[in-house]
């Protein structure tokens, strides 16, 4: 069964078993504006939990995305190359970034759940 975890950070992790898919929040899409570029990190990149991953660049801004858990890179969203739009039209679905393969399961016990993310982005 999949899991829906967030981080502070505004970044997104779906765990289905030991690979965590990764991508930023529809609420951090929304503060960057028309995202224009994205920069994914290599396959095959070993990170480590809150290591800058990814970058994305927006009509504002360039922000970095930051791994939520640490583990091994397996695959990267090319997609998003061609087309950086699909940040802003589905962050939570066609819009992720990356694939990590869990190399520590006790670090999704420091991230908030859905609820307690949409209670952390009222403050």
């Amino acid at each position: 069964m999949a899991d829906l975890k967030f981080t502070e950070e505004h970044e997104w992790v779906l765990i289905e078993d030991d690979i965590a898919t990764c991508g930023v929040s529809d609420y951090a899409q929304e503060q960057l504006g028309d995202v224009v570029f994205v920069e994914l990190p290599e396959v095959g990149r070993i990170v480590n939990k809150d290591d800058e991953c990814a970058v994305v660049e927006s009509v504002k801004a360039a922000s970095d995305v930051f791994a939520p858990i640490s583990g091994e890179v397996i695959e990267v969203n090319d997609t998003l190359e061609g087309d950086p739009s699909l940040v802003n039209s589905d962050a939570g679905g066609d819009g992720w970034f990356f694939k990590i393969r869990l190399s520590d399961p006790d670090e999704l016990d420091g991230l908030m759940d859905e609820a307690e993310y949409i209670e952390f982005c009222k403050r």
